[in-house]
């Protein structure tokens, strides 16, 4: 049976729209379950207009923590008092701590494909990566490989109006860690290929390849090698065509499904201080991934 709820009893939540789909509250109150921590998770549909507002009376009933989705990430991280090193970088944050009314922020979203690579056997430090695309989980994804040691990333991404935003974060980033980053034209396929036969890891961060579109930025199986790990943030479907033409080149491959729940589990960690049982939570939440 639930615990029930009580006087004393914390509150977590999530701020954005539209928020009814995530599966956040489901994966977190399971956690507190499991552990028997007396909180619960709800879901607020905020937006970046309203942002302050919430914000400013969440701190003043002191919820504990939240997390934030689209749009509101970059909107928080100048409400929060302060900012972890990735989020500084990425000037974006997806979760803040309440520690005694000093709003601390954070992003997992790069920490959960961190973690989900890791698991499947591929690591980042001193490694080279290949990222295919730089948004807004690309932003929190390379900040927080540079932050865990990668010796270098290329980024190849559209000439578009979003260009010199990433050329400028890029260089925040080469300056502020020991990653050598550089940004590179996703249309120069010489310099993409030859970039991915010197890389130990291909990363695709865009919304190529999801379904429904269907695609791929990798023009055919010869710019890949079977040394090579390949991942790809896209989980529906559970196996890209990037992905397929991977593992049929004989390459370690990474699916998207496992960094939702490493960064919730993350995230937990960073309001609790305790470990997610993720064991748990895979298996009744993640169980056909």
């Amino acid at each position: 049976m639930d615990k029930a709820i009580t006087g004393h009893t914390g509150l977590y939540c999530l701020l954005g729209s539209p928020v009814a789909h995530s599966a956040s509250p489901q994966m977190h109150n399971e956690a507190f379950r499991l552990l028997g921590v007396d909180a619960r998770y709800l879901a607020f549909d905020v937006t970046q207009e309203t942002l302050r507002t919430a914000v400013d009376g969440l701190r003043a009933i002191g919820a504990r923590g939240w997390n934030l989705t689209m749009p509101c990430k970059t909107a928080m991280a100048p409400l929060c008092d302060e900012l972890t090193p990735v989020a500084r970088l990425c000037g974006a944050v997806n979760t803040v701590a309440n520690r005694g009314g000093r709003l601390v922020g954070t992003t997992t979203d790069g920490l959960g494909w961190v973690l989900s690579a890791k698991e499947a056997g591929v690591g980042v430090a001193g490694k080279r990566i290949v990222q295919l695309g730089c948004g807004g989980a690309g932003t929190s994804i390379l900040a927080q490989c540079a932050v865990d040691g990668a010796a270098a990333i290329d980024v190849f991404k559209r000439k578009n109006a979003s260009w010199d935003d990433t050329r400028a974060f890029a260089e925040r980033v080469k300056a502020e860690t020991s990653c050598q980053v550089v940004l590179h034209d996703i249309e120069e396929k010489t310099e993409l290929c030859a970039c991915i036969a010197e890389a130990d890891v291909l990363l695709n961060t865009t919304s190529v390849g999801m379904r429904g579109a269907g695609g791929c930025l990798i023009p055919d199986a010869s710019y890949l090698y079977a040394g090579l790990a390949v991942s790809d943030i896209i989980y529906e479907p559970r196996e890209t065509e990037l992905l397929r033409m991977a593992r049929e080149a004989g390459c370690r491959t990474v699916g998207g499904m496992y960094m939702l729940l490493w960064q919730g589990a993350a995230a937990f960690e960073f309001w609790t201080g305790r470990k997610m049982p993720v064991g748990e939570i895979r298996a009744k939440y993640f169980a056909e991934a």
